[in-house]
């Protein structure tokens, strides 16, 4: 998006150096593995969703003239509304289906370009918000092989363009925030008051810039939202709408949320039968104050290289400074089943927005953030694609992470471009996946997929591992499957629920007992990927409802 005004006139244009000493990093040899699986499934991927039936929802915006991809049986749509083509007869939107490398084109109705949503209890994703005639528009997508969107016209009680949403733990979503909206409402929409203001947004906006749209929201473990824009956070009780608690600011000050856009993710969370359960939130990359409005200049300034990570459960939390192997802006984080965090995609210079971004960084790094400081950041192996504005990611079933998108201009420009359209699919397999790890690597064999688990409750997961078991090493997670756009995966969430007991039952066979997160605080109830993890190595997840 490149509508962001910005008013020369009124901008104090500086940059604030940090006042703490970052970590260095140890970079280790390179791992991962790439892989085409689309050259083109005809829409760039600018918003993605896995689904519990191990489909991918991919979609675009509409405004910007036809796709590469028809739709089928002569379908149009006919929205007078819309800025580029009242009748369009191609696809915006794409259902990819990982265990065949299929994909069938969608219709969405009205304009999704820069929005938002989460899936459901239910399994459902429901998406908000949008562009023009979308800006209000809540949709349906249920998991099945011949269902398409479905649309609700003032679903939303406010325009919602930029917005972030998050499951709660009754099963709602909040929508906080977008372009203009300094408040946050639920959907489905109350009997209460429709909508609740939040003026940390409004003092997080810089003018003419903004850098605190598409906020970093998550759920902490007594139930209320970490919210961080620009560059810094608060934590909201949102039934109550009052801020209890104010984060301080990162060190340096510099922006962190688009266009500025860095990312960010809630760390596992582990030893969830204590009293008190720590939770962590990583903020990683981002661009210098005053790089959007350099970059509209034509000067591209380069990207930050820094983490701040904080203990938000902490009575006096404070950040502490990282350094990551190469600077990124743009960037993806992606929380793998082994509770490491994959940064992927992205530049090392300029800002989101079209045309604004230079430098693409062509190689993920891997962070295991249970290493001490200074070793946590690898290096891994390069993709040949350019992944820059508008590209997603979003971790899979068997432990790759689909990547796609990539689109920074207004149009779909596919040559004589700096760097085209991406129309194409990846997937990037990280170490873990290689074959020399398959003696050791897990295969669960118990419960079946789709088993229903409750809270705080005993669960045994049965697995064959057919070389030497450490048993001290054997973790069961769940994550959360998260939606994915700009530079931001919503509801994204890993439990690490560990061991209470490892039994050897011959053959190959094991049996974990495990007990399930105790409340929907830590875990709001949902479709989740189980994993098992053996000395690092996770197997692939089944699909299992916590309610």
């Amino acid at each position: 998006m490149s509508a962001i005004p910005f008013v020369f006139s009124v901008l104090i244009l500086q940059l604030l150096f940090a006042s703490q000493q970052c970590h260095r990093f140890l970079a280790a040899a390179a791992d991962g593995r790439w892989q085409l699986l689309q050259k083109s499934i005809g829409v760039s991927a600018m918003h993605m969703q896995l689904l519990r039936n191990d489909r991918v929802v991919v979609f675009d915006r509409t405004d910007f003239g036809p796709s590469k991809l028809p739709l089928p049986n002569g379908k149009c749509r006919n929205d007078p509304s819309d800025t580029a083509l009242k009748v369009d007869c191609t696809a915006h939107s794409v259902e990819y289906d990982v265990l065949t490398n299929t994909f069938r084109p969608l219709m969405v109705q009205t304009d999704v370009w820069c929005s938002s949503g989460a899936i459901m209890p239910n399994g459902n994703l429901v998406q908000t918000g949008g562009f023009n005639d979308g800006e209000r528009r809540v949709r349906t997508f249920s998991p099945c092989s011949t269902c398409d969107w479905q649309e609700t016209p003032n679903g939303l009680a406010a325009k919602r363009w930029y917005a972030s949403n998050h499951i709660l733990p009754d099963g709602r979503q909040i929508v906080v925030g977008g372009r203009r909206q300094f408040n946050y409402e639920f959907v489905p929409k109350t009997i209460t008051a429709n909508t609740f203001s939040l003026p940390f947004l409004s003092q997080t906006s810089e003018r003419g810039v903004e850098n605190n749209l598409y906020p970093f929201v998550f759920l902490n473990v007594d139930g209320n939202l970490f919210i961080f824009a620009n560059n810094r956070a608060i934590l909201l009780d949102y039934m109550k709408n009052k801020v209890v608690k104010t984060y301080p600011t990162i060190p340096g000050g510099d922006p962190r949320s688009y266009p500025s856009s860095g990312s960010a993710i809630l760390l596992p969370l582990k030893n969830l039968k204590a009293a008190a359960i720590q939770a962590e939130v990583l903020v990683c990359g981002g661009a210098p104050k005053g790089s959007y409005v350099q970059a509209v200049r034509g000067k591209f300034i380069g990207a930050l290289n820094t983490c701040a990570r904080i203990k938000i459960t902490d009575p006096n939390p404070q950040w502490v400074m990282e350094t990551m192997p190469l600077a990124r802006v743009m960037g993806d984080m992606i929380l793998l089943p082994n509770g490491n965090v994959l940064v992927i995609n992205g530049a090392g210079s300029g800002t989101a927005g079209w045309e604004l971004g230079r430098n693409p960084v062509l190689n993920p790094v891997l962070y295991k953030p249970d290493n001490k400081i200074g070793t946590r950041f690898e290096t891994q192996n390069p993709t040949t694609v350019p992944r820059l504005y508008h590209s997603t990611a979003a971790l899979l079933r068997d432990g790759r992470v689909l990547v796609g998108g990539s689109n920074p201009h207004a149009f779909y420009n596919l040559t004589g471009v700096l760097f085209p359209t991406e129309l194409s699919l990846e997937a990037f397999s990280p170490a873990y996946l290689d074959t020399k790890f398959n003696n050791i690597r897990p295969t669960i064999t118990a419960p079946k997929s789709m088993s229903g688990i409750k809270y705080g409750t005993k669960l045994t997961v049965r697995v064959v591992i057919t070389g030497k078991v450490a048993k001290n090493q054997v973790s069961v997670t769940m994550v959360a499957p998260a939606f994915n756009t700009h530079s931001f995966s919503m509801n994204q969430r890993l439990l690490v629920l560990g061991n209470d007991k490892v039994v050897a039952l011959g053959k190959a066979t094991y049996d974990i007992d495990v007990t399930t997160p105790r409340s929907g605080n830590l875990a709001p109830s949902g479709f989740y990927l189980l994993f098992v993890v053996h000395q690092g190595i996770p197997s692939k997840g089944i699909w299992v409802k916590l309610q």
